[in-house]
């Protein structure tokens, strides 16, 4: 598959992303629509399951980086002070306990990355706890997401080695706005235009893993991508169309990318990566 985010939309005409993401995923494998679904429910399985890892309080990484923060975020959220509600922080939590699963070895989805992990998943199981929505349902938003990704990946890129972190989170956060606008029920056009904003929102978005593991910023950039992926749906569900087209978010995206130092893209070598004393605590970690 390599279309357009346009090209999606006409595809769905009166119907859904999702039912032409279904229909053209089962052409090109040969397996039938239902046998496409099933995957996707054990996608969805596999989510959920990277969550309750990553919840664990006990949970460390290697380098000492990540683990256990995921247990202190869902404990303030059970107290009732998160200031973002439960609907939104519960995609938060789960964001940073998928990104501290894959930071300490456990299977998750990368959803379009494994530096991004987090981002789509947490956003669909706090939908199908706070809103009620079904298997079936989240099932349809993974397909509007997977439309959305791969558009993204064709036309622009989704490694932060070739484009920075908006190739990562960025296209995290705009694929699980389409799903978030989706399950509200919005139309195909109106979910590649959540999709263009969250992108908007974090254009020029830099990859500077401090060394070189997707632990710092990675994992708090997942959560604060969530956020991005909400407000983002909230505004084509209020009406608000993106002033420009989607796909010529994705193109400028792709120039944004290019234009990015070496330094900036994966190598470790500036931004958070170069910051004193981070490198600090590296030394001071390998050394325990």
């Amino acid at each position: 598959m390599d279309f357009t985010l346009n090209e999606w939309v006409h595809m769905a005409g009166d119907g859904s992303i999702a039912q032409a993401a279904v229909k053209q995923q089962a052409e090109e494998t040969g397996m039938t629509e239902e046998q496409v679904r099933s995957i996707m429910r054990s996608h969805l399985l596999c989510m959920q399951e990277a969550v309750q890892t990553g919840l664990d309080e006990k949970l460390r990484s290697v380098s000492g980086l990540s683990g256990g923060q995921a247990a202190l975020f869902l404990k303030r959220m059970k107290e009732g002070k998160l200031l973002c509600g439960n609907l939104l922080g519960k995609a938060e939590v789960y964001a940073m306990a998928t990104a501290e699963c894959n930071a300490c070895m456990g299977k998750i989805v990368a959803a379009p990355t494994a530096g991004a992990c987090g981002i789509l998943p947490g956003a669909i199981l706090a939908m199908m706890e706070e809103k009620e929505v079904s298997v079936e349902e989240a099932v349809e938003a993974l397909f509007v997401a997977a439309a959305v990704g791969q558009s993204i990946a064709t036309q622009a890129s989704i490694s932060g080695a070739e484009g920075g972190c908006q190739a990562e989170c960025g296209s995290a956060a705009a694929m699980a706005a389409a799903a978030l606008t989706y399950l509200e029920g919005g139309s195909a056009r109106q979910c590649v235009d959540a999709a263009a904003f969250a992108i908007m929102n974090l254009l020029g978005l830099v990859c500077d893993p401090v060394g070189g593991l997707v632990e710092v910023p990675c994992v708090y950039r997942n959560v604060g991508s969530a956020g991005v992926a909400f407000t983002s749906a909230d505004m084509v569900l209020s009406g608000i169309r993106c002033p420009i087209a989607p796909d010529e978010v994705l193109l400028a995206m792709k120039e944004v990318g290019d234009a990015l130092p070496s330094s900036l893209r994966e190598t470790g070598d500036g931004g958070c990566a170069a910051c004193p004393s981070v490198k600090a605590l590296l030394k001071r970690n390998t050394m325990m």
